[in-house]
């Protein structure tokens, strides 16, 4: 078996044996569990209360479950994504990363396009 470091992590690995997932997760929802991550981080690290901050909270809970489950539906993930951005959007600090949320779900393509020709 070989142990090894990397990125602050410990990796094991037996000869012939490797992590499906980490294989063959779709590198879209790599980032936006990352991103949805990050942007609940910064929420919860933020010291001041707005009054919508709890729907903002519920829609990222949300959206990190879809992701969870490896096959987030589109136009739910849009629903959470205006949710938070109209919670969350006047608040400057968090801003940069709520982009970053924004730009992984618009990785997803548009709402008609989940693998359909719409011609």
């Amino acid at each position: 078996m070989h142990h090894g470091v990397r990125g602050g992590r410990t990796l094991l690995r037996s000869v012939g044996h490797t992590r499906v997932t980490e294989q063959s997760e779709d590198p879209r929802l790599t980032g936006l569990r990352y991103a949805v991550a990050r942007l609940r981080r910064e929420l919860a690290a933020y010291p001041s209360e707005f009054r919508d901050r709890g729907i903002a909270e519920e829609e990222l809970a949300a959206m990190a479950a879809m992701v969870a489950g490896g096959d987030p539906e589109i136009g739910r993930m849009r629903r959470s994504l205006l949710l938070i951005v109209g919670s969350i959007g006047s608040v400057s600090a968090l801003a940069p990363t709520l982009m970053d949320v924004r730009k992984a779900v618009d990785l997803f393509g548009e709402l008609g396009h989940q693998g359909v020709s719409s011609k």
